[in-house]
């Protein structure tokens, strides 16, 4: 199977999470990775600062109608929900979606509708519902579905919801989800 795009789901504690998989990932590791992370809509490019100062990979906030390269990670910005088009990014300003914008269920979704099967979908920890839908669609397609072990999650409501809704292939601690990734996109 060879894959289009990793997306990727995240709320409380969603910083340190994404440390831990980011820089077990090789600087070759060549499917392009998309993340909403939840965050206040003030806050300015200090995550991806934060994330960029251990990992090989560039990471960038998107842009509208950024195109999707390989060995990139993408952040939707604050206040955006981030989708996916056939090889670039959109954004939209519409009403958040289980209480957020960016939400993760709105990324999921438009990943599926786009790339069915070559998706990988992660629900990371979070204290919310968001990611659910949208992990469920992603399934639904055929796509490969992570979630999170919710015992190792700072806040386990979110794996916990999406291990409820959806038969996911697998439930890792985040140092081998980062393992599955590489093995899964190799």
């Amino acid at each position: 199977m060879s894959f289009q795009i990793v997306v990727i789901g995240t709320s409380l504690g969603g910083l340190s999470a994404l440390k831990i998989i980011l820089e077990k990932l090789p600087k070759d590791f060549s499917v392009p990775i998309a993340i909403v992370q939840h965050r206040h809509k003030e806050s300015n490019n200090v995550l991806q600062q934060l994330l960029q100062e251990s990992i090989f990979l560039p990471i960038r906030e998107v842009e509208d109608k950024d195109e999707i390269l390989p060995r990139h990670v993408y952040l939707a910005p604050p206040d955006y929900h981030l989708l996916v088009e056939p090889g670039y990014f959109a954004l939209s300003i519409d009403e958040p979606v289980s209480y957020a914008r960016p939400s993760i269920d709105v990324l999921f979704e438009s990943a599926a509708d786009i790339y069915g099967e070559q998706v990988i979908g992660i629900i990371l920890t979070g204290a919310n519902h968001d990611g659910m839908q949208g992990l469920k669609k992603i399934k639904a397609r055929g796509g490969t579905t992570i979630v999170q072990k919710p015992a190792t999650a700072e806040s386990c409501i979110m794996p916990e919801a999406a291990i409820s809704a959806v038969a996911v292939d697998w439930i890792l601690t985040l140092s081998d989800i980062a393992d599955q990734m590489v093995k899964l996109c190799y």
